[in-house]
């Protein structure tokens, strides 16, 4: 399920990222990679602030649809 749909305060495992090279690289970047460890801390209007590699990294609800956890 994309990551914009996941429930606060669960931890869920990064299966894939989808969209173009450049959106996967900078996703990587952040460190939203296959196999991290992703927590929601809070959702307002489809936007998402998560934990990911002890950061809090705030990201919109375009890109949350790419992360698939």
């Amino acid at each position: 399920m994309p990551l914009n749909l996941a429930d606060i305060g669960t931890e869920y495992i990064v299966k894939r990222i989808s969209g173009k090279q450049e959106i996967k690289q900078h996703l990587e970047n952040l460190g939203f990679v296959a196999g991290a460890t992703v927590i929601v801390v809070s959702k307002v209007a489809g936007n998402v602030i998560v934990n990911v590699k002890e950061s809090r990294i705030a990201i919109n609800s375009e890109m949350a649809q790419k992360i698939y956890v």
